[in-house]
């Protein structure tokens, strides 16, 4: 028996480092993708990493064994190859997720390095006990564990230079750097652990070497691995550049940029220019489209608007989708001027009509607009001006655009803090009612009142109702403010009975909050109840607005409560939407006439419109009242047409319960 060591080939050397390293490159070109993706995507892609990289060590390891030269025939044991192969692909898997986690510590990174390693060892020896030969392996342990511990040293290097281009899917020295690492693991080990290891065969055999016989089977599997590690890279390449990208950074209805392209967008493109504008399209009463005609027609709809608003910017324009009806523009070298001309354009293309499906649509348009650099020079910075510019739009009456500016941004802040301050308000006992009355100009008395809110503010004092009920009734806080509202309303008005100062109903404006729920007969019954209040004694005021939203249930609701004798008032008659056909269907008592035909009654328009209302109010049986009544002219204008009940600052302003008090002893007394 002879025992002797193996000689290698400096070329297949080198090609076997080439091997290793160059799937230890496509591998973490395949890992950098984890940190863009998640869920079963981040999956596949680690996974992918894993296939190449444990392929590529497996594949290097054979052709390291099967070009060595020994004096007898070797083949393999295609069982214990298959699992050697599956021990490195498992390996490379576990570590490669280690180090592709967000919290990567120094001992996450020596783990992870470690099991790379020992992986690649554990491969190796499995793959050694393949070999089917007339002849014995003696290892020298000391030297084989210092091939392990080269191989997991190299791979922690490997796995540690990961954090340098992690989120880099692009080339990077680093990521070269830890590839040659890699291969420098695997490959050390591997010539290590053969060079420490000696083969006791039969001298009979004859001592001329010769190249290592090979199975076919093996050879051809070594070269299928090799074939395959190969096809998942650019298998994996193309993916990413014409699907999983494509579907990454593109809307999938509209086929425009989404979130994660604009990001990229402005991180490589727009900033490269002097200067730029970026607006913010949102469509007007797009909602009411998709409730009434379905999502079919709104989604065909968004597909119409984003083809226009391609084809109204130039080719150097970018137009992404954000979400629901909401579109981004960036126009890189664009002035303010230019800016503005292009925000008619949009306009003007946005609302002409729309033919889907047999449907004759129209919708509009507002846009906010920000420029670059001055009003930010980073894509946060601009994107919330925009939207601030954006809101003033829509608050001024929609289909129109807005240029920010710091007056924009002073509002937008006082509205944000205003919102979370009126989230505590109710709690905190903010709020205050208080009451205006209602006089008979004729009889002389007092024949209602209205409740009216405030809200006093602990630092700004006295808030504009005009200011907070649009962000209640946004929010949605309006529903528990108009509750906590009826009942010391009701409470209040029981108190005036008892007390014997007044005994005339209160009203109280209703939001279009309350009837969505379905539940404010309940409401109302419960305020009534607690307090004491007869039904009769209180009067619900609504918007044409509101009767017409929804109307079949919005006058069932109405009509229960006026059977038990709460009284409904219309308000601001004439301002809202054109109900003429279905007033006499709604449940009222009384029609408000507008402040607005007051203030200009000397306009013989305004004069008309004021008889009409009176004289539909008279024909349906329902009382009359005029709002915002100022002056002597006013007075006589409105009782010689036929109206007698007025409310407005001639006969008293809102006043709290205390002062009221005092009004009523005055005026009773007068």
């Amino acid at each position: 028996m002879d025992q002797m060591g193996i000689h290698y080939n400096f070329w297949v050397v080198l090609l076997s480092f080439a091997l290793a390293a160059t799937a230890a490159y496509s591998a973490l070109n395949l890992t950098s993708q984890v940190f863009r993706s998640a869920g079963k995507v981040r999956r596949l892609w680690l996974l992918s990493g894993a296939c190449v990289l444990g392929s590529g060590i497996w594949a290097m390891h054979f052709v390291g064994i099967m070009a060595s030269r020994l004096p007898f025939e070797v083949s393999y044991h295609p069982g214990k190859a298959i699992v050697s192969l599956l021990i490195s692909i498992f390996s490379c898997y576990i570590a490669l997720w280690m180090a592709s986690e967000s919290r990567q510590g120094i001992w996450r990174m020596m783990i992870s390095g470690l099991f790379l390693g020992v992986g690649v060892s554990v491969m190796h020896y499995v793959g050694m006990s393949s070999m089917e030969m007339k002849a014995t392996i003696h290892y020298d342990w000391l030297a084989q564990g210092l091939s392990i511990m080269l191989a997991a040293l190299s791979a922690y290097i490997g796995v540690f230079l990961f954090r340098k281009f992690k989120e880099f899917p692009n080339f990077s020295r680093w990521k070269l750097y830890s590839a040659l690492f890699i291969g420098t693991a695997v490959t050390g080990m591997h010539y290590i652990s053969i060079r420490a290891s000696h083969f006791e065969f039969d001298s009979l055999l004859g001592s001329k070497p010769f190249l290592m016989e090979t199975d076919v089977i093996l050879l051809t599997g070594v070269s299928l691995v090799t074939l395959l590690m190969l096809g998942i890279s650019g298998g994996a390449v193309f993916l990413d550049r014409h699907v999983l990208e494509r579907m990454a950074y593109h809307d999938p209805l509209t086929e425009l940029p989404n979130r994660h392209g604009l990001e990229r967008y402005f991180k490589g493109d727009f900033f490269s220019n002097i200067s730029g504008a970026v607006f913010f399209v949102d469509l007007d009463r797009f909602k009411s489209i998709n409730d009434t005609l379905g999502h079919d027609i709104g989604d065909m709809l968004l597909q119409e608007v984003a083809g226009r608003l391609r084809r109204s910017v130039s080719d150097e324009g970018k137009v992404f989708r954000l979400g629901g009806d909401e579109f981004l523009i960036a126009l890189p070298d664009c002035t303010v001027e230019a800016a503005q001309e292009a925000a008619e354009h949009i306009l003007d293309e946005v609302k002409k009509s729309y033919s889907i499906q047999g449907n004759e649509l129209y919708v509009t348009a507002s846009v906010g607009i920000s420029m670059s650099p001055e009003h930010g020079t980073d894509r946060s910075a601009l994107m919330k001006a925009a939207d601030t510019a954006l809101y003033t739009s829509k608050d001024s009456g929609k289909n129109k655009f807005s240029v920010f500016d710091q007056e924009m941004n002073r509002h937008q802040l006082r509205r944000m803090s205003l919102e979370k301050d009126l989230r505590k308000a109710l709690a905190l006992s903010e709020f205050m009612v208080v009451y205006q009355p209602k006089w008979d100009s004729l009889m002389n008395v007092t024949v209602g009142l209205e409740a009216l809110l405030r809200w006093r503010h602990p630092e700004h004092g006295i808030i504009s109702p005009v200011e907070f009920i649009p962000i209640a009734e946004e929010t949605g806080l309006i529903v528990p403010i108009t509750n906590w509202m009826l009942y010391v309303v009701c409470s209040q008005n029981m108190r005036w009975h008892n007390e014997g100062v007044a005994n005339v109903a209160v009203s109280i404006n209703m939001s279009a909050r309350m009837f969505e729920g379905g539940s404010l007969y309940e409401v109302v019954e419960e305020a009534l109840t607690r307090s004491g209040l007869a039904p009769h004694f209180l009067e619900l005021e609504i918007t044409e607005s509101i009767a017409m939203n929804n109307m079949e249930e919005t006058v069932a609701q109405l009509t229960k409560l006026r059977k038990i004798g709460v009284r409904v008032s219309l308000d601001d008659f004439g301002t809202g939407f054109s109900s003429l056909g279905n007033l006499d269907e709604i449940p009222v008592n009384t029609l408000k006439i507008d402040q607005v035909f007051i203030r200009k009654s000397k306009m013989h328009s305004k004069k008309a419109i004021i008889s009409n209302i009176i004289a539909i109010a008279s024909n349906l049986n329902m009382e009359v009242v005029a709002e915002g009544v100022e002056t002597t002219e006013q007075i006589e204008l409105l009782q010689s047409l036929g109206c007698r009940v007025m409310q407005g600052y001639y006969y008293g302003r809102p006043m709290p319960v205390h002062e009221l008090g005092q009004w009523f002893i005055e005026n009773t007394a007068s």
